[in-house]
């Protein structure tokens, strides 16, 4: 943990501030090293368990070269920067014609609470929102699970909110309402 604490970063701008302000909502922790402060690069660890081993907590980054990755979901860290389609390139072949190259880049973001707010962005539609159905524990629910703990909690509340009272007189049942 640094030493340091990133926290003083988090005050007296705005943006800075409410970045902050959504990593305590969802629980998101600032896990940045000296050495990863001294180099501008940013490390948090969400409340949710890796699917890859279901040990560890999910890690992301934010890099002073613009990128933002996942650090420890696979089996190396991965850009979770928009793709972007480069500039085609051309290259002269010894027959005397062109071959066409393109390639897919990511697309950097330079300033640092840019990185930051994309990087809160990011998390909440893949992380909170996608996995959903996950408990703060990180055990995973499947959707066909839950949907059947949704109906029987739905049947509870009817019961208790429109409780069937019936009584029996001389073998006839007879609703109370």
């Amino acid at each position: 943990m640094c030493k340091q604490n990133n926290k003083w970063k988090y005050q007296g701008d705005s943006r800075y501030e409410k970045v902050y302000e959504k990593m305590q909502l969802l629980g998101i922790q600032d896990i940045t090293t000296d050495r990863q402060h001294k180099n501008g690069t940013v490390v948090w660890k969400l409340p949710i368990k890796n699917n890859n081993s279901g040990k560890t907590n999910i890690e992301v980054a934010s890099f002073s070269t613009g990128y933002v990755r996942n650090q420890n979901s696979g089996y190396s860290n991965y850009q979770l920067n928009k793709r972007c389609q480069s500039e085609p390139e051309y290259f002269k072949l010894e027959s005397g014609d062109y071959r066409k190259f393109e390639t897919r880049g990511c697309k950097l973001i330079p300033i640092e609470i840019d990185r930051l707010e994309y990087l809160i962005s990011y998390c909440l539609k893949n992380y909170y929102i996608k996995r959903a159905n996950e408990v703060v524990n990180g055990e995973y629910i499947p959707k066909w699970k839950y949907e059947s703990y949704k109906n029987e909690y739905k049947n509870r509340v009817n019961e208790v909110n429109n409780p069937e009272v019936k009584v029996i007189v001389n073998g006839h049942r007879y609703n109370v309402i």
